[in-house]
């Protein structure tokens, strides 16, 4: 690339000249910021130096920070190398499970695999190679239906590796699957959210799934509302939430308990909020600012004297009073402690939630992911889930593929993200599948399912010769035309307004593109009905029945692709 830019082209290219420039003048900007960021890590892991030189960074995330560095070999080649530094505040179990992922799984079948690992006290830095790639956002429309099809072919490779091992990636996304356009070269990368299956193969994620239970309770919004009286809520059947509420009475308690231990020994009071056992997965609430003690929350707990033995202290502790106040959303809410597990829920099949219910901890599941890729399950908080979340998170990259549009979903919570699923899968639909892992969903206004066909071609602005399949995706219905682009105005709620008017522009814009008579449409006035049977599959509403990653590989769509 560099001696392109120093070739005499440059002469009888101005715009590309001009452009090489500007990017020059970006990264002498940016070099300062960096600059000091690469400096500290050679602070924190010195022997860094002796290996490697650190160009520059080319990714930060919430948990670690990549750098492009270059190692010197013996034969006088520089090799690239990608350098990723852990935030030390990072559980050591969850970095020594990422580690075993790569080890175990990576290296081969586009997985990410692992070179080097470097410590310095609390900071670990994990070597990998480099791969060149672009971004999937500057490629997006500009890719032939062919290079889609190796696109999700090599991605179901990368997720038939992983899952034969037991790991749940839970963090499958376009940026985490890096494409090399011009070599043909995928991988899958960041296993620093992966868990493990029951079986799994990779005993450290045992370990740090057992220890990730112990975690802090996620909290997030049990009712929606949408436009012109529509709402949405999401609980467990009244088995379900009176287990639920009993276990987390106990292991509230039990962390209260050992506030107080330390409290005795420490000879001064201290908050509830210490007590509790930060998840190893770093797993965060997108929907609110905090997790366990929200704000404007005062605990109150009962100092114990003179008692030395330990079961008696927590006995003790389970019989006083423990006063907590919460405000949400204008409502006083009363601790799980508070209220007992056996009273009766009288909101059920109604739209609205009752104190009952809100004095209730919320069930524990698993939540970790990226907004807009995360599966049904996944949103009404299902406790099992497996690694038929990952292939919805497939799904909805094959989504975006096919329609031309990413983000495709785009919520700011959990339960308008179900919302806006439900516009494309069917409340119907949807509540129904929610009844096979025990959730009962609750919307007011029936949505119909879309035709993926329509939905897609629409959006992207083509028409397909090819006939449509009736097994393929759902039926036509009287509301198929109103797709997401122009859906009827008592169904359009308002979270999803503003995204109703960007697709409208979109489609506009699409609409003046296939004016121009010259459009190279690369295949996809021919897309064939198996595209959409897989999309189908990929996204069905029931974990259970989701096709897997090896089933998807053997799916007509790839026909005359090697394994």
């Amino acid at each position: 690339m560099e001696t392109m830019l120093k070739s005499p082209c440059e002469e009888q290219h101005p715009r590309e000249a001009e452009d090489s420039h500007r990017k020059h003048e970006q990264n002498n900007k940016l070099s300062e910021g960096i600059k000091k960021d690469i400096q500290k890590l050679y602070e924190a892991v010195p022997q860094l130096a002796n290996v490697f030189k650190i160009k520059d960074k080319i990714g930060e995330g919430t948990f670690s920070s990549v750098y492009l560095a270059t190692a010197q070999l013996q034969t006088g080649y520089e090799e690239k190398m990608a350098l990723k530094h852990l935030i030390p505040t990072s559980h050591p179990l969850r970095i020594a499970a990422e580690l075993q992922c790569l080890t175990v799984a990576g290296g081969q079948d586009n997985v990410m695999g692992v070179k080097y690992c470097f410590r310095k006290n609390d900071h670990v830095v994990i070597v990998m190679p480099y791969l060149e790639h672009e971004s999937f956002l500057d490629i997006l429309n500009s890719l032939s239906f062919e290079e889609v099809r190796e696109y999700m072919f090599n991605l179901f490779k990368a997720l038939r590796r992983i899952h034969h091992f037991g790991i749940v990636h839970r963090d499958v996304k376009p940026s985490n699957f890096l494409y090399n356009r011009r070599l043909k070269e995928y991988a899958l990368v960041d296993f620093g959210l992966a868990q493990g299956t029951p079986d799994t193969k990779i005993e450290l994620l045992k370990t740090a799934q057992s220890e990730g239970q112990k975690g802090s309770y996620l909290q997030s919004k049990p009712t929606v509302t949408l436009g012109n009286g529509v709402s949405l809520s999401v609980t467990a059947s009244k088995q379900i939430a009176q287990q639920s509420a009993s276990k987390a009475s106990n292991k509230r308690s039990s962390s209260l308990s050992k506030a107080e231990i330390k409290q005795a020994r420490g000879g001064k009071e201290e908050s509830a909020h210490h007590s509790v056992q930060r998840s190893v997965f770093g797993e965060r609430n997108f929907n609110v600012s905090t997790s366990t003690c929200q704000e404007n929350s005062s605990t109150k707990l009962i100092k114990q004297s003179k008692i030395i033995d330990i079961s008696s202290r927590k006995l003790l502790i389970k019989k006083k009073i423990i006063s907590t106040k919460t405000v949400s959303n204008g409502a006083a809410r009363k601790a799980a402690s508070g209220c007992p597990s056996n009273l009766t829920c009288d909101c059920y099949a109604t739209d609205r939630v009752c104190s009952v219910c809100l004095s209730r901890r919320q069930q524990v599941a698993p939540r970790a992911g990226t907004p807009g890729f995360r599966a049904p399950e996944v949103l009404t908080k299902c406790p099992t889930q497996t690694t038929a979340i990952d292939m919805w998170s497939a799904g909805i990259v094959f989504l975006s593929l096919l329609s031309g549009r990413y983000p495709f979903y785009k919520a700011s919570d959990d339960l308008t993200a179900l919302a806006q699923i439900m516009t494309v899968r069917g409340s119907r639909e949807t509540i129904q599948a929610a009844k096979t892992f025990g959730k009962s969903i609750l919307c007011t206004q029936e949505v119909p399912a879309q035709n993926l066909r329509t939905l897609c071609e629409k959006l992207r602005g083509t028409n397909s010769s090819s006939t449509r399949s009736k097994g393929a995706t759902h039926s036509d219905s009287p509301h198929d035309p109103a797709l997401p682009l122009d859906m009827d105005k008592h169904c359009a709620t308002k979270s999803l307004g503003k995204e109703v008017q960007h697709l409208q522009s979109c489609q506009e814009a699409l609409d003046g593109a296939l004016e121009n008579k010259a459009i190279d449409r690369k295949g996809w006035d021919h897309v064939p009905d198996d595209a959409y049977d897989l999309l189908d599959k990929l996204l069905d509403l029931n974990p259970a029945t989701r096709i897997t990653a090896k089933e998807a590989l053997l799916h007509p769509f790839f026909k005359n692709m090697r394994l």
